[in-house]
């Protein structure tokens, strides 16, 4: 067990006649140890990105916010009116009528009748 352990720790499974397939074996390692640490690069790069574009979707969203409450403040009759008596257009004084247009009968529905 000791002859072993001393094997390993002085590397000879890397130098006597079977050392192709331990050979193999490491750079199949290697190449695994390499494909993961990709991985876990691409993952943090996508989770850094995702939090970048949450913060900027917060952002315009209260911008939107805040521009949707300026424009119901501009809609205001009362702003509106402010902003046409400095041009000295005012209200009228007569309220709006409604005008109802009645539709024609064409000469199809007048065959019909």
């Amino acid at each position: 067990m000791k002859n072993k352990f001393y094997s390993i720790l002085k590397a000879r499974f890397l130098v006597n006649e079977d050392a192709t397939k331990n050979w193999g074996f490491i750079v199949f390692l290697i190449f695994l140890a390499i494909i993961m640490i990709a991985n876990t690069h691409s993952y943090e790069k996508k989770v850094y990105q995702i939090a970048e574009l949450t913060n900027e979707v917060k952002e315009l969203r209260s911008e939107f916010v805040d521009r949707r409450s300026e424009l119901m403040k501009i809609k205001m009759e009362s702003t509106v009116a402010e902003e046409m008596i400095e041009k000295e257009i005012f209200p009228s004084s007569v309220p709006p009528k409604k005008i109802k247009v009645a539709k024609e009968k064409s000469a199809w529905d007048k065959l019909w009748e």
